[in-house]
């Protein structure tokens, strides 16, 4: 008798247990749906945290940051709250069913920007700030031998910015300055990491009797992109990506770049495992130049077209949506793929609030036929294409499912707009 007791309590601390565990996994699911930090409209309502039946059940208590006094709403939405005129911030401390504590949000009251949608293929030409470092290599002496002069002096993703005190800006000007060495040390001056660092070596001469350091290098970087938006005061952002370097994987530090007219020709289709992409020319000479670009950065390409009014003569102007307001459910990407620039139908799969990654905010499912037909679904160069829904830009096409070309990522425009 004793041990079923024993055997019964057992079991029932278990489900005690089981049931506290479930419990703090659920809380802490719910927690990290809640952003860490919204922004609302100025005179706006406070949206909801959800789209689902979970938003009544959160109460929040909010505190004014600027007069310093508190106030509580409990037992109702956060939709219940509205933003008044002369305040620019609040701290809402977030309850689950009035008593247990979720998370602390940060709001925002802000203008509502409105930006005019793009969709239309744009030509990349980004310079870089240096001679990137690919890789180091070795060298073929004039004797026979063969040796690496640069390895374990330089790495990959240094930018090498003068040659012995003289600027380069080019592989062209690296090759010219490592080859009137004659043989004698050379002093790099590199960024590293964001640092400048001095580096010291000596070229050899190789079999044709030239002056080499071994260094793998690459300056200049173009393609074509999708542009994003454009203000009115002439700025604009386009890929919702910063650019990489293919070989080292890390974002182009860039001292400019240029934004030109293109033309997509061809289509290659995605498929499972091989990503599509967009196939086309881009115009390299003054008269179509379009803009200039100023940063380089995780949120995409950032800075300045030239000829605003001409730009967007055919452009619509939307407000935007805040990421608390996007919906799972149907939306619309722009895109000139098939040769003019038209709404294609997506659906939004799964939002994520909180991601590491801000390219990676919105799951995006193609719906639309046409563009399955034509694509197979998101295609490289199809990336700042602006996302639609409810009559506002929520935010930008980012990156394919390799194993699913009809899926793919989107960034929130408002994580755009903060750079």
């Amino acid at each position: 008798m004793n041990a079923r007791k024993k055997y019964r309590r057992f079991v029932c601390f278990l489900l005690f247990l089981s049931i506290l565990a479930l419990g703090y996994c659920s809380v802490a699911a719910i927690r990290n749906e809640i952003p860490d930090a919204i922004r609302i409209s100025e005179y706006g309502e406070l949206p909801e945290l959800f789209h689902n039946g979970l938003d009544s059940a959160i109460s929040v208590r909010i505190q004014e940051e600027k007069a310093g006094a508190g106030s509580e709403n409990s037992g109702g939405s956060a939709s219940t709250v509205s933003a008044s005129e002369g305040k620019d911030s609040y701290t809402l401390s977030c309850l689950l069913f009035g008593a247990i504590p979720l998370k602390t949000v940060s709001v925002s009251v802000t203008p509502r920007p409105r930006l005019y949608a793009g969709g239309t293929p744009i030509g990349i030409y980004l310079e870089t700030d240096g001679v990137l470092v690919v890789d180091t290599g070795t060298i073929t002496t004039a004797d026979g031998g063969s040796c690496c002069p640069a390895e374990n002096i330089v790495r990959s993703g240094d930018y090498i910015q003068s040659v012995n005190g003289e600027a380069v800006a080019t592989k062209e000007e690296l090759v010219a300055c490592i080859g009137k060495s004659n043989g004698a040390d050379v002093i790099l001056d590199v960024e590293r990491a964001g640092e400048q660092i001095s580096l010291r070596l000596q070229p050899v001469q190789d079999e044709q009797g030239q002056y080499r350091a071994g260094i793998w290098v690459r300056n200049d970087t173009q393609g074509i992109g999708t542009i994003t938006y454009m203000k009115e005061d002439g700025t604009f952002g386009a890929l919702g990506h910063g650019i990489s370097d293919i070989d080292t994987g890390e974002i182009l530090d860039v001292c400019g770049g240029t934004l030109y007219d293109a033309d997509v020709l061809s289509v290659i289709k995605g498929q499972q495992g091989i990503p599509g992409e967009l196939s086309g020319v881009i115009h390299y000479s003054e008269g179509y130049k379009i803009g200039t670009i100023e940063e380089n950065c995780s949120a995409g390409i950032f800075g300045r077209v030239a000829n605003l009014p001409g730009l967007i003569q055919d452009k619509q102007q939307y407000e935007i949506a805040y990421k608390q307001e996007v919906e799972p459910g149907e939306a619309v990407i722009l895109s000139s793929v098939g040769g003019e620039c038209r709404e294609y139908q997506v659906e939004i799969k799964e939002i994520r609030m909180n991601g590491t990654d801000e390219n990676k905010g919105m799951i995006l499912q193609v719906t639309d036929e046409e563009l399955l037909n034509l694509t197979g679904g998101i295609v490289q160069g199809m990336s700042g294409s602006p996302i639609l829904q409810n009559g506002k830009i929520v935010g930008a096409v980012t990156h394919v499912f390799v194993n699913d070309p009809a899926k793919g990522y989107g960034i929130f425009i408002e994580n755009m707009l903060e750079h």
